[in-house]
């Protein structure tokens, strides 16, 4: 009976926190956060986009655009004009924690 009831309990927890957790991104939000600060906030203040208002960097602006982190990743290493690729200039690493503090930001409403 203790097997069972175990069981049950170990499936239970499973399953809430598979359902009921936020999404796991890779890289360190809060690095991302002054890193963002310091090489993205000319142009993407509080989530916006000065050279382009139509593709900000709200949830729903990064869906429509076909965005996730992989997608974010490639974007700021690489960037795509007007927004310069920051390849040479960041590490992997912190390209990777900007990213994810975008997703993050996003998915909390900027």
């Amino acid at each position: 009976m203790k097997k069972i009831l175990l069981t049950a309990l170990l499936l239970v927890f499973t399953a809430t926190t598979f359902f009921f957790s936020q999404p796991a991104f890779a890289g360190d939000a809060a690095k991302g956060a002054s890193l963002f600060s310091a090489n993205c906030n000319a142009c993407h203040l509080g989530g916006k986009n000065v050279i382009n208002p139509s593709k900000t960097l709200s949830k729903t602006d990064l869906e429509k655009n076909g965005y996730d982190l992989a997608a974010i990743i490639a974007q700021v290493t690489n960037g795509k004009p007007p927004m310069p690729g920051f390849k040479g200039r960041l590490s992997d690493e912190q390209i990777e924690d900007i990213a994810t503090y975008v997703l993050e930001k996003a998915e909390k409403g900027w």
